[in-house]
């Protein structure tokens, strides 16, 4: 299978436990991806399509999303953009509604106000998972809920997890692994 780690704002592919996902994906014999996108500076939807463009010809029918904080909203556009349906999306962490902290609101915008396409999402993605934290300070659980109802899912609560970031101890993040294992 083809992963494709998708990181958030102020984030980048060394952070929180994408190297780690990374390390034990390719040891599982899968490619794995994790393109850098701009941020802060530069951040836009836009600009982040413009970095995926280079990747779209690696996305297949075997191909599965893993999308921290931001990251989920952007899959949802690219989910919008494709002819093809992936076996899965996994999503931590993530809302569709501005954070309402104006330093991460600015970089988020473009990327939530629009409406999306749900019935094209649904149609180019097999299986959604999501994870979620009773604490996370960005991003509150109601808004994950709400993202949840979109796409007719449950989300994995994980309790005291934060926003499943190194800030929060997640340098690992051994239940996502044992999920992502868990298909077939």
């Amino acid at each position: 299978m083809k992963f494709f780690i998708i990181h958030g704002t102020y984030s980048n592919p060394s952070s929180n436990w994408f190297p780690w996902l990374k390390k034990e994906l390719e040891e599982l014999g899968h490619e794995v991806f994790v393109p850098k996108f701009p941020t802060p500076e530069n951040q836009t939807l836009e600009n982040w399509m413009k970095v995926f463009d280079d990747y779209i010809d690696k996305v297949d029918s075997n191909t599965i999303f893993i999308a921290h904080s931001i990251g989920p909203a952007f899959v949802l556009s690219v989910l919008e953009n494709i002819n093809i349906k992936v076996r899965a999306c996994f999503f931590v962490a993530g809302g569709l509604s501005e954070s309402g902290t104006s330093d991460i609101d600015k970089f988020i915008y473009t990327f939530l106000m629009k409406d999306f396409d749900w019935g094209r999402i649904k149609e180019n993605c097999e299986n959604f998972y999501m994870f979620h934290s009773d604490n996370d300070p960005y991003v509150p659980i109601e808004k994950a809920e709400d993202f949840a109802k979109k796409l007719n899912i449950t989300i994995t609560k994980v309790p005291n997890a934060g926003h499943f970031n190194k800030d929060a101890g997640y340098i690992k993040f051994d239940l996502l692994l044992e999920k992502i294992k868990g298909i077939r």
